[in-house]
């Protein structure tokens, strides 16, 4: 790790770039981190919402990460602060916090989760962000709060209406929609090419292209053509598949091989 320390994918979205990023239910070692940058990932995100993944383990598999260039983010089970101070504490690099519905739940994200003067999270000093440095506490405060990311997830029509207030709350970093949560809500489950969600997808992109803040999108994979439109939108943040998801089709995929190849022997 060198220093001044940089988040590589916050680097790569202000530079306009697209991250993607794994989600992970399963994995539990922090063997899983190489694993995600060599298969050309950006970022991981820890799952604490759906799936009984420790607080021990989040921050072991965060610090492998950080050791290999990868971004750590973790999806925090709710939005009480001290999900998202220890999960910070612990190695995480950004917080995607779910079910984000209102401009008062945004500011009380960045309470939370940015030291002051923007917000007011409670000072632990260096770190596995910072390699345990032995640096400043102005340097680290400074620092992390520069790099950590902090994400509200839009997965409700309430949600979606208040995009572009939530979008201007100084200290959010991106709006990261939830699309299957979103659909469900809205009536539509797994239709993710129905109209009515594409429009909820262009009244977030224009809440952040007015606000200057990324456009995310979740749940939508497998799909080249509607991850495309997402593009154009001005999605730069994809969560491109989880590792339940590829370990599923890999697997499944070699079995039916292995059961065709069984049946013409």
């Amino acid at each position: 790790m060198h220093f001044p320390f940089e988040n590589s994918a916050r680097s790569r979205l202000q530079r306009g770039e697209l991250v993607l990023c794994m989600g992970l239910r399963q994995a539990r070692t922090v063997d899983i981190a190489p694993m995600v940058q060599a298969c050309g990932f950006d970022a991981l995100y820890l799952d604490m919402e759906h799936s009984p993944i420790s607080l021990e383990t989040v921050a072991a598999i965060c610090t492998a990460a950080v050791g290999f260039g990868i971004t750590p983010l973790v999806r925090v089970p709710g939005h009480d602060s001290e999900h998202l101070s220890r999960a910070l504490d612990g190695g995480a690099l950004g917080i995607i916090v779910p079910h984000v519905d209102t401009v008062e739940q945004a500011h009380a994200i960045v309470h939370a989760g940015k030291y002051p003067p923007i917000g007011h999270r409670s000072v632990m000093g260096s770190g596995p962000t910072l390699g345990y440095r032995s640096l400043g506490l102005a340097e680290i405060n400074a620092t992390l709060n520069r790099e950590t990311l902090l994400i509200a997830m839009l997965e409700t029509p309430a949600g979606i209406a208040n995009a572009d207030a939530i979008a201007a709350v100084p200290g959010i970093d991106m709006l990261l929609i939830g699309a299957n949560d979103l659909c469900t809500e809205m009536g539509i489950p797994g239709q993710l090419r129905h109209p009515n969600l594409f429009s909820a997808f262009e009244t977030v992109a224009d809440a952040c292209r007015t606000h200057g803040k990324v456009l995310g999108v979740g749940g939508v994979r497998g799909d080249a053509e509607l991850q495309g439109r997402l593009l154009g939108l001005g999605a730069r943040f994809l969560i491109a598949g989880s590792d339940v998801t590829y370990l599923m089709q890999a697997a499944r995929k070699d079995a039916d091989a292995l059961r065709a190849l069984a049946g013409t022997a």
